[in-house]
């Protein structure tokens, strides 16, 4: 029986998904809605099943043979084991391994040269490779981790505003917009913190470097300090030999000229999106391609 593979980038924001033949060669593509298994996984894997029917439509396949599939899913949180676990049985597809974000990336921008990369979206995660060595910096969730992301930046910049009502730091631009969002009501915005996922603070990110490249008081600050976390990260990339790296994710190419002179002449583009990625560690995996090293 003929089986597909299917590659998945499952992101904070939308799940991305490629249904691929066994060589690697990619069908159809489909996408979906958020797919964080450590903040939402019964909506995870439901997007990533929408996302992979969506794909293999697109393909002019029939989406049942999504459970004969083989595939590869690179998620964010794939180093915390429980939600793992949880998610890999309710998976629809036959056989499926999780990965990271990071790896997926990597081997998308990279294919099988030495380097790293740094996805600064939703989250942050940092992986490099050297020969058979790879190794993660961060992607810890954004709870306790994903320090200058996405989120991160979008919980920074609704604290500024409450400060900025209550009178205990000067407001800008910036915190004005977000008041007049929330009709000018600490209490709306309370509200919409308590219950916000990490993308929905993440979208909140976009206005804030805007606002910081108009001069905006607030909106520098904010950037610079979370631009620090990332420059802390890549010094320890390049502390690990890296000596070429990649930024991906929604914010790497605003983040760019943010970043330390230091780290300018190591950043390169990337060859292929994380998507591929997923799709070439399929295919080294269950199909006909030789094993990459993970």
């Amino acid at each position: 029986m003929t089986f597909y593979l299917i590659g998945i980038d499952g992101g904070g924001t939308s799940c991305r998904a490629a249904v691929a033949l066994p060589d690697g060669r990619i069908l159809g593509r489909g996408k979906a809605g958020a797919a964080n298994i450590l903040t939402d996984p019964e909506t995870a894997l439901q997007n990533i099943t929408d996302a992979a029917r969506a794909a293999f439509e697109d393909a002019g396949l029939d989406p049942a043979g999504i459970t004969a599939s083989r595939a590869i899913l690179g998620v964010a949180g794939h180093n915390v084991g429980d939600a793992v676990h949880y998610v890999k049985r309710r998976l629809p597809f036959a056989v499926a391994d999780i990965e990271s974000d990071g790896l997926i990336a990597l081997q998308g921008a990279l294919g099988y040269k030495d380097g790293a990369v740094a996805i600064l979206g939703t989250g942050t995660i940092y992986i490099a490779r050297e020969g058979d060595a790879v190794s993660y910096i961060g992607g810890w969730g954004f709870t306790i981790g994903d320090h200058g992301s996405g989120a991160r930046i979008g919980h920074a910049l609704l604290q500024e505003s409450l400060l900025a009502y209550d009178g205990i730091h000067e407001g800008s631009a910036v915190t004005d917009s977000v008041l007049s969002e929330f009709n000018n009501d600490p209490r709306d915005v309370v509200d919409f913190a308590r219950l916000a996922k990490p993308g929905e603070f993440g979208r909140y990110a976009p206005r804030v470097f805007d606002h910081a490249e108009h001069g905006d008081p607030v909106g520098l600050r904010l950037i610079k300090a979370a631009a620090t976390t990332v420059d802390e990260a890549l010094d320890v990339v390049v502390s690990r030999g890296s000596r070429t790296i990649c930024l991906l994710g929604g914010l790497a190419p605003l983040y760019r000229r943010w970043l330390a002179e230091r780290h300018q002449p190591l950043f390169v583009e990337a060859e292929a999106d994380a998507l591929t990625g997923a799709v070439a560690l399929a295919a080294a995996r269950f199909g006909s391609r030789p094993e990459v090293s993970a």
